[in-house]
């Protein structure tokens, strides 16, 4: 199936975004470790997150997360220091996604983690047991969720955690919520330098609401960014929030969307920009390259952007999906195998009629759909029902905001 997507003349939006997935997936996690009785209040409907809230509430021992990287990551460390013996595995892609470096650090502070089949990657047999913690070190330029994963059962260790990162340590902002979130479940943590420790302690269970989901906002972002005129209220944003993404709204700022904040949420505007080639480093924020990708382009904007190592080993290799797809819509963007994506202005004959691949990855979908503003003949997504993976309401969403969308099967014209 696909969709093809017409925009509306002008963009007037007011828009209920869903919850957060990366504090709802959090949250899950450390409401189970606090034995809380609490249901956390304005919990993602993802597909991510229905998978956690599955398989925390079963009583199964074997665990199928299909596509979500948090869950898998999530709950390997989870399921190490309970004690029983499980299975986690996934979709083919996820049977691809390496998890070598988080085995390799449960094993070291007492977990018995092995490979089924291919080692270094799930599918995994996991014995749980009460684990000894230490100290270890840690490569922190992979990915942030190994880090996470750690960390929030490193207060049940007997020994508690010394975690010492490596190199260049990506997504710090995540790392940074997922120890807000213990603080706020009474775990205290300290992180100076290049080394977080966490004593061993008690959870507290507390009563919780998720706030809304500053990645899902980046989409609306950019069809601010690229529809002239457009006006959007996005509800349930804060400007202190614990997300990270929220640095989406000062670099968009830099492609002439003005954010005004209100008790709500916040209200994007349309202004002028004169930005003549965006430069940035997405090491903190990597789930926005996409969006500004797509966004840069379609403004006619260059752009040189650093820290995106990490995209390499997402729902797909984010690096060529989007070199591969903007090729379709007639840019050429290069990459220096290292994390850099550039786009220096070259051009090249569009395709006649595109059809955008998503890769089983819903923020291929999300970031081209809003390409129908620039392009009158609108554009063609290919398999749209990934958004269900964190935005499970995007395309009724665009509908009422104005777009056309109509479903097509792959052999229709």
């Amino acid at each position: 199936m696909k969709y093809k997507i017409t925009a509306p003349t002008t963009l007037k939006a007011s828009v209920k975004l869903p919850a957060s997935k990366s504090i709802s997936n959090r949250a899950l996690i450390l409401n189970a470790l606090s034995y809380s009785p609490y249901e956390i209040e304005n919990l993602s409907d993802c597909d991510d997150t229905e998978v956690m809230v599955k398989a925390l509430n079963s009583n199964d021992r074997d665990f199928d997360i299909h596509a979500a990287g948090t869950a898998m990551r999530f709950l390997t460390a989870f399921l190490s220091k309970i004690v029983g013996e499980w299975t986690i595995t996934g979709t083919e892609r996820m049977r691809n996604r390496p998890i070598k470096i988080l085995v390799d650090a449960l094993n070291a502070l007492g977990a018995r983690v092995e490979y089924i089949d291919k080692e270094g990657y799930p599918p995994l047999r996991i014995f749980g047991s009460a684990l000894q913690g230490g100290e270890i070190s840690l490569s922190g330029s992979v990915s942030s969720q190994y880090i996470s994963a750690l960390l929030m059962i490193a207060p049940t260790m007997e020994k508690g955690l010394t975690l010492h990162l490596e190199g260049n340590v990506i997504s710090k902002p995540y790392i940074r919520l997922t120890l807000q979130l213990m603080a706020q479940y009474g775990v205290q943590a300290t992180w100076e330098g290049a080394t977080i420790r966490v004593r061993p302690q008690s959870y507290t269970p507390v009563p919780f609401t998720v706030e809304s989901d500053w990645s899902a906002a980046s989409y609306w972002y950019e069809m601010a960014a690229l529809s002239r005129g457009a006006e959007v209220e996005l509800s349930g944003l804060f400007k202190n929030s614990l997300q990270g993404d929220a640095a989406g709204a000062a670099l968009f700022a830099r492609l002439g969307v003005r954010t005004d904040y209100r008790a709500q949420g916040v209200s994007l505007k349309q202004v002028q920009h004169e930005t003549k080639k965006l430069h940035y480093d997405f090491v903190n924020e990597p789930d926005l390259a996409q969006t500004f990708v797509v966004t840069c382009a379609m403004l006619g904007v260059p752009f040189h952007f650093t820290g995106l190592q990490s995209l390499r080993i997402k729902e797909t290799d984010r690096i060529e999906a989007l070199k591969t797809e903007l090729r379709k819509l007639g840019y050429l963007l290069t990459d220096n195998g290292t994390g850099v994506l550039a786009w220096d202005g070259a051009r090249c004959e569009p395709e006649a009629q595109p059809v955008i691949a998503t890769y089983e990855d819903h923020r291929m979908a999300m970031a081209f759909a809003p390409a129908a503003l620039v392009r009158k003949e609108g554009i063609e997504i290919a398999d749209p029902q990934v958004v269900s993976k964190s935005y499970p309401r995007f395309w009724d969403d665009l509908q009422a905001a104005g777009f056309t969308i109509e479903s097509q099967t792959e052999n229709e014209a």
